[in-house]
C-alpha cells in the first residue's frame, strides 16, 4: 500500500526541454491574440494598457503552473493551497476584463498541458465573438440636476414632463425650507430628440426663473483609471 501511494504521487510526465519551449512559444502566440482582442474591444478611458499586459504574462505564467504540475497529484495539491492563501484587490473596471481573465487562465491551461488544438480553435471562436460584439456599449445615460426655490417646484416638475413626459424618471429629490433640488435620469437619446417650439430644456429650465444650477451629468461604462 506505501509503494502504491508513492508511486502515485510521483510525476510520470518528464518533458524535454524542446516540449516546455514549444509550449510556451503557443502560448505566447495565443496571448499576443489576446493583447489584440482587448486593444480592439476597449478604447478611451477604459482601456489599461498595463492590465493588456498583465493578460499576455498570466497566459505564460499559467502555463509555466501546468507544465510543473503535470501529472504530479502532490504538486497540484500544493499548488492550490498556495493559490488559495493569495487574495486579488486589483478592481475590475469593466465585465469584459472577466472573460478576458479566464480566457488566458483557460488557454494556459491548455497549453500548458499540451492541448494546442483546444486552445487555437477556441480562442479563434472567442476573438471572433469580442471582435464584432466588444465595441457594444450601453446608451449613455443623462442626469439632469436642477436647483432651484421651492415655490418653483410644481413648475420644474410640469416642465419636465411637457418635455420627456413618462422618459425621464425622477431618481431624487432633495427639499428644505426654501429649495428643491430634482435629480432626474433619462437616455442621451431621449434628450437629443425631444424638443418644444425648437427650445431646449436648459432654456426652458431658465425660463421658470429663481434657478440656482441646472446640471447635464453623462453616466457611462467608461471609469477612468
Amino acid at each position: 500500500m506505501r509503494e502504491y501511494l508513492a508511486n502515485l504521487l510521483e510525476s510520470d510526465g518528464n518533458l524535454t526541454t524542446q516540449a516546455v519551449v514549444l509550449r510556451l512559444i503557443a502560448a505566447a502566440v495565443i496571448a499576443a491574440f489576446i493583447f489584440i482582442s482587448y486593444w480592439l474591444s476597449h478604447d478611451g478611458s477604459i482601456y489599461s494598457k498595463k492590465f493588456n499586459v498583465s493578460l499576455v504574462a498570466m497566459t505564460l505564467i499559467t502555463t509555466t503552473v501546468m507544465i510543473v504540475i503535470g501529472n504530479n497529484i502532490a504538486l497540484s495539491l500544493g499548488m492550490v493551497g498556495a493559490l488559495s492563501i493569495v487574495r486579488f484587490r486589483t478592481a475590475i473596471k469593466d465585465s469584459r476584463d472577466t472573460i478576458y481573465i479566464f480566457w488566458t487562465v483557460v488557454v494556459g491551461i491548455c497549453c500548458g498541458s499540451g492541448d494546442y488544438t483546444v486552445a487555437a480553435i477556441g480562442s479563434a471562436f472567442i476573438f471572433i465573438i469580442l471582435l464584432l460584439f466588444g465595441r457594444i456599449k450601453n446608451d449613455n445615460r443623462m442626469l439632469l440636476i436642477i436647483r432651484t426655490a421651492r415655490v418653483n417646484e410644481e413648475k420644474i416638475e410640469a416642465v419636465i414632463f411637457q418635455y420627456y413626459a413618462r422618459k425621464a424618471n425622477l431618481r431624487v429629490k432633495n427639499t428644505t425650507e426654501d429649495s428643491v433640488e430634482f435629480i432626474y435620469e433619462l437616455s442621451r437619446r431621449v434628450m437629443e430628440k425631444y424638443k418644444k417650439d425648437g427650445q431646449s430644456i436648459t432654456d426652458a429650465v431658465y425660463s421658470v426663473g429663481n434657478i440656482e444650477y441646472f446640471n447635464l451629468v453623462a453616466q457611462n461604462d467608461e471609469i477612468s483609471s
